[in-house]
């Protein structure tokens, strides 16, 4: 479909949209420099049965791509001739930085960090609110997917608030290597959603700057799932994993030096209390600190780029659930 035929609109109205059919629309949120448009591309399949309002959102970060993907097969997938209720999709959200192959925004902001924006506020300010005003809060349930940053590497794992009864099923059903306890934060997309009592779940579907197969098929599962629990669609449901980890907490692990850095353990690896998990050598390749786990926990993501200078992120740490 030639991008010229789509229809611009201001905001997010699934009233709108025509019932039993997959839509497009390009949703015009600023205008640039020039005057020109800004336009977050919008996919609506709505039902000939009304339901619930399914808000799929990727590319917060400019450069978290793998969500895009997920959101376009999704709507590949689905037969929208049986859907109750609506699906949304937002493939890129943070159009500007996704141009850029960047992680924040214009003025160096991360958007995720200052939802739901302010009115009048700066350019990535202005840009968060018109994003949460004019699409987010339309939503029912919201699943934001995101990657790892530059020079880090993420397992497939899930941040979700497991208090939440309909949170926990909702993180449960993506079949996830790991999902990390983690009330909503003030700042980001999924705490704004919940404040509004939308409930969300953050889904991080490894690494940045690519498409990698794997991980696109494991989030394509997941959502299929959480729309089947939901009734939007019909499909069976896969098994639960009984592989999933739960965490009940994570932190960071940091360097206080200088240096390159090595991380050992991979990926979903247990580690032990005391065990090293990374070096640092100076540039003439003598070790000159080693990094030890302060508790045992499993390795949610890691920083895979050497060079490091002091207050930067070894390792990503998940404290299990016993």
């Amino acid at each position: 479909m030639n991008n010229n035929h789509i229809e611009v609109i201001t905001e997010l109205d699934v009233n709108k949209a025509p019932a039993g059919k997959v839509s497009r629309y390009w949703l015009e949120i600023v205008k640039d420099g020039m005057g020109l448009p800004v336009m977050v591309p919008i996919i609506i399949a709505k039902g000939n049965v009304e339901g619930e309002v399914i808000g799929l959102t990727a590319a917060v970060h400019g450069n978290e791509l793998n969500g895009t993907s997920v959101i376009q097969k999704i709507f590949k997938e689905i037969d929208v001739a049986t859907l109750k209720g609506t699906i949304v999709g937002v493939p890129i959200v943070n159009v500007p930085s996704y141009l850029r192959k960047k992680r924040r925004f214009l003025d160096g902001v991360d958007i995720n960090h200052i939802m739901p924006g302010n009115k009048n506020g700066t350019v990535s300010g202005v840009y968060a609110w018109r994003v949460f005003n004019r699409i987010i809060k339309h939503f029912d349930y919201l699943v934001d997917l995101h990657t790892a940053s530059n020079g880090r590497i993420n397992s497939y794992y899930v941040r979700a608030d497991m208090s939440d009864e309909i949170v926990r099923k909702m993180a449960l059903l993506q079949n996830a290597q790991i999902i990390v306890h983690n009330p909503p934060n003030d700042g980001t997309l999924r705490g704004a959603a919940a404040a509004l009592d939308i409930p969300a779940i953050t889904m991080e579907v490894g690494n940045p700057n690519l498409f990698q197969k794997g991980m696109i098929r494991d989030g394509l599962t997941g959502i299929h799932n959480l729309l089947s629990f939901l009734g939007v669609t019909d499909s069976e449901q896969e098994d639960l994993s009984d592989e999933t980890v739960l965490c009940k907490k994570s932190y960071w692990i940091y360097t206080d030096t200088g240096g390159l850095l090595t991380v050992y353990p991979h990926v979903t690896q247990i580690v032990e209390k005391g065990e090293v998990v990374a070096s640092l050598k100076n540039v003439f390749g003598d070790i000159i600190k080693e990094y030890t786990a302060p508790e045992k926990g499993i390795v949610i993501g890691k920083s895979v780029s050497p060079v490091n200078q002091a207050g930067g992120r070894i390792l990503h740490l998940g404290i299990v659930k016993k």
